[in-house]
């Protein structure tokens, strides 16, 4: 006897599904391209909202791991600003330790333009503009002009690792907490890493440039202040 073989059931449509009424059906059927964009827009929200976490000012006392601080941070707004002498404000007391082992006084230099550079090892624009600032420093020494680093949210082996690496030619203050950047806010604020301060022979912070700085940008800062009456 030949074997009888029933063709396979269809699966009955939603509507024909006990307990789920033809509206029902067409709602679940709506629902799920509607669940779809909804969890896009949820994925959009939160890369939005991470980018714009990495384009925010770093506060003082505020660290920065390095990994994660290296992939995606992003510095200033690269504004340079110039301070009329009128409303210029004394800079600070900066003195501390410097990765290289002796001590930084500010108040020392005072009849001498100084630059003061705020960095850190693992932030991708201070690695950027390290080779410039080295090669004017180098070629404002005979100049009189000081340069200083301010070594911030760091620590020492990175930090003593990127000065060798890039030759840097001039004493770095520990600044491992931001306390020392922060001395700095009421005057003209380093408000991001990497950031430039020019302080002028009175001792009053006269120059800011926010953001990685080149050549040109450097001595675009320096020199209208070296041309003052001394």
């Amino acid at each position: 006897m030949p074997l009888l073989t029933r063709p396979p059931r269809a699966a009955a449509p939603a509507s024909a599904r006990p307990g789920v009424t033809s509206a029902h059906a067409t709602s679940l059927r709506a629902g799920r391209p509607r669940a779809a964009r909804a969890g896009v827009a949820l994925a959009a929200g939160v890369l939005l909202l991470g980018l714009a976490g990495c384009a925010q000012e770093v506060g003082a006392g505020e660290r920065v791991n390095g990994d994660a601080a290296a992939q995606g941070y992003v510095s200033g707004d690269g504004s340079t600003t110039i301070v009329a002498e009128a409303d210029r404000v004394a800079a600070p007391a900066l003195t501390g330790p410097t990765l290289e082992g002796g001590t930084f006084d500010l108040a020392e230099h005072r009849g001498k333009v100084v630059v003061l550079n705020v960095w850190a090892s693992w932030c991708a624009p201070c690695r950027a503009e390290a080779d410039e600032l080295a090669a004017v420093a180098e070629e404002k020494a005979d100049d009189g002009v000081v340069f200083v680093g301010l070594n911030t949210r760091d620590s020492a082996a990175p930090a003593a690792a990127f000065v060798e690496r890039f030759g840097i030619p001039y004493p770095n203050v520990v600044d491992s907490d931001g306390t020392k950047q922060l001395l700095f806010s009421d005057t003209l604020p380093p408000q991001a890493i990497p950031s430039t301060l020019v302080i002028d022979r009175e001792g009053r912070v006269a120059a800011r440039a926010i953001g990685e700085v080149d050549r040109s940008r450097l001595l675009g800062l320096i020199e209208p202040i070296e041309a003052e009456a001394a």
